[in-house]
């Protein structure tokens, strides 16, 4: 099952059973996306392939803990404020959200663009900052926390292009897996934005329409993160490739040689 390769990708060597609680309350909490506010148990069994028992047991401990609220009257359970504390706490503490949050924003409102910055969680790309300043509307708006598939986008590409063969091969699998009718094709997608990163150091997608997307690999002390520009338009991606590459690597360098003064400082 596609939801039993995701957890393999989490696991660690050393994993003992005198974790698995704590990895089944991790696994409550990750069941909850956008659009899914409220769960009840049955819901969260179906997510997390918990058994019943377990999920009823966890999520009461969540509730205590004060991750959980439940609400009764519709027998369900929804995110507690303290986790958007975690979150802010994550941001906050992160030196590469810190040193290029004001570069990419200036480059975003000196070319008009968007640029964001993800991390990668499993097989999706999670966006710790979006700047948006594309002048042309787009149907979809990024906020940070988005996720969005490793196997589409530009930043997942980018990823997949510094990330460690096992990592990659193991994705690779989850991938075929997910979306076995259309794999021949992705795959050639997902190995030529590879190539692109290599040897040109970025690589590009389209995978909403009308939205072009340029991304380079970060890779930073504690992880390897993507860099992405992407602009609303009606131009091909060589189009879009020709202007906004360089403006995108230039960023990726500054960005670099500022965390290794951060770092030497």
């Amino acid at each position: 099952m596609v939801k039993d390769a995701r957890a393999a990708l989490a696991n660690k060597p050393g994993s003992s059973p005198t974790n698995r609680s704590l990895e089944r309350g991790i696994e409550i909490l990750r069941a909850f996306r956008p659009g899914s506010n409220l769960l009840g148990n049955g819901e969260l069994t179906e997510r997390t392939g918990l058994s019943r028992p377990t999920v009823s047991r966890l999520t009461q401990t969540l509730v205590g803990m004060g991750m959980l609220q439940q609400e009764p009257s519709r027998k369900g359970y929804r995110l507690a404020p303290a986790v958007l504390s975690l979150a802010h706490a994550m941001r906050s503490a992160s030196s590469v959200l810190q040193v290029a949050a004001p570069l990419m924003r200036a480059l975003a409102q000196s070319r008009q663009i968007n640029v964001g910055l993800a991390a990668p969680d499993r097989d999706e790309m999670v966006y710790l900052e979006s700047i948006r300043y594309s002048r042309r509307a787009a149907f979809r708006t990024v906020v940070s926390g988005q996720r969005v598939p490793m196997e589409l986008t530009s930043l997942g590409r980018a990823y997949l292009a510094s990330a460690a063969d096992s990592q990659r091969h193991a994705l690779f699998d989850l991938f075929r897996r997910r979306r076995e009718g259309q794999w021949p094709t992705l795959l050639r997608e997902i190995e030529s934005g590879i190539e692109n990163v290599h040897q040109k150091g970025f690589c590009a997608a389209s995978w909403q329409a009308e939205v072009v997307a340029l991304a380079t690999p970060l890779p930073a002390a504690e992880a390897i993160y993507s860099l992405n520009v992407s602009v609303s338009t009606g131009d091909s991606m060589e189009a879009v490739a020709r202007t906004l590459a360089a403006p995108l690597l230039d960023l990726k360098e500054h960005v670099l040689r500022a965390l290794a003064q951060r770092a030497e400082g």
